[in-house]
């Protein structure tokens, strides 16, 4: 099964909002308006972007997580209209991504340490590990020798061992990138 098939399958169960608009929006490339209270928000998990309909009489913050899953326990999304592109996002989403990203990427450490224990090269020249912006091959020759010797546990020991700039801050820089051009390689993210 090909990675896309197997992130298509793939839904979010809890998102962060980026941006609530309580009076609604005009829908894009079109000239109607859509004046339900609306929410941008991005996935926890596969960093997916979506627009929804919040419940009305609830107010929304940026930041805040939402329960988004297939049940119908959603306290604050009455549902979801569908995924959107980066360009489809509000000035105020795109202000408030990278942040947010950063947010996420840190409290799912695990995660993300793990993708600094097991990344390997994507062709003869180029390692996964370079895909992450401030990471060419001084970082990661000290990544790859580091992590033989004793795999990383924190991001904090990952800098301490290596010297590599702040981890949440390259992670969540690579998946804004990803998701805001079309990368030929998506590490953390899928296709619109």
């Amino acid at each position: 099964m090909s990675r896309d098939m197997y992130f298509d399958r793939r839904f979010e169960e809890f998102t962060r909002v980026l941006d609530f608009l309580p009076g609604g929006k005009p829908e894009f490339g079109r000239s109607t308006y859509r004046a339900e209270p609306m929410l941008q928000l991005i996935g926890e998990t596969y960093f997916t972007l979506l627009e929804a309909v919040a419940r009305y009489r609830i107010m929304l913050k940026p930041h805040e997580r939402v329960y988004v899953g297939k049940d119908h326990q959603r306290e604050k999304v009455r549902h979801i209209l569908g995924r959107v592109s980066y360009s489809d996002l509000t000035s105020a989403s795109k202000v408030e991504l990278l942040s947010v990203v950063e947010e996420i990427v840190k409290d799912y450490e695990d995660r993300f340490v793990s993708f600094f224990n097991n990344a390997h090269p994507l062709t003869p020249r180029m390692h996964a590990l370079e895909l992450l912006p401030g990471i060419g091959k001084r970082y990661m020759i000290e990544i790859l020798n580091a992590r033989e010797k004793k795999v990383f546990e924190s991001y904090e020991e990952l800098q301490k061992r290596t010297g590599v700039p702040d981890p949440t801050k390259l992670v969540a820089r690579r998946i804004v990138e990803e998701l805001a051009e079309d990368a030929k390689y998506r590490i953390f993210t899928r296709p619109v």
